[in-house]
């Protein structure tokens, strides 16, 4: 039984973020064999080609960690019915210059959270049309397009209805398997 490094990557900066608060919820329902790792996109700077040659240090950074993960977690709000511009900004910076992307291949699970009623369907809809393109396998089912209302946490960060941890630990399961078909 190997041991799996899972890169979480966060598309809020919000330090009070529900969706930080869902993704450190989620992490704890994983297996023994499955570790977690947030990473940083807040440090990147804007994408831009003509650095592609010299890439910032926090590029770099964000690059090997990609590297050094089994699979990947978005947990994603939506920002104008898309995701939001850091996440972008993060896909773009990792998978240039051409022919160097860090995202080929790495199994994938998207979810998220918004107090609106359809959750984040919409940015995780664009997010997976980039990752389509990436060439990183994405989980197709379960969705998760969780409305956050009043109450959705406790008082220590932790999803307060049995059921959604239920549904949640459902998802996780089927990730844990996806990484598992997947993973080099």
């Amino acid at each position: 039984m190997g041991q799996y490094q899972i890169g979480v990557i966060v598309g809020s900066l919000r330090r009070d973020s529900i969706n930080r608060k869902l993704a450190n919820a989620l992490v704890k329902l994983g297996p023994a064999e499955f570790s977690f790792k947030f990473l940083e996109i807040g440090d990147l700077p804007l994408y831009n080609q003509d650095d592609d040659d010299k890439q910032a240090q926090s590029v770099v950074r964000l690059k090997g960690d990609v590297k050094g993960c089994s699979g990947l977690i978005f947990v994603t709000p939506e920002y104008n019915r898309s995701m939001p511009g850091v996440l972008k900004n993060a896909l773009d910076n990792a998978s240039r210059p051409y022919g160097t992307s860090v995202w080929t291949g790495k199994p994938t699970g998207i979810l998220g959270a918004s107090i609106g009623q359809i959750g984040s369907a919409m940015a995780q809809q664009h997010l997976r049309n980039t990752l389509a393109y990436l060439d990183a396998p994405t989980m197709g089912q379960p969705e998760v397009f969780i409305q956050v209302k009043d109450g959705f946490f406790d008082g220590d960060g932790n999803i307060a209805s049995p059921d959604t941890v239920k549904f949640l630990q459902g998802w996780m399961d089927r990730y844990v398997q996806w990484v598992k078909q997947h993973a080099e």
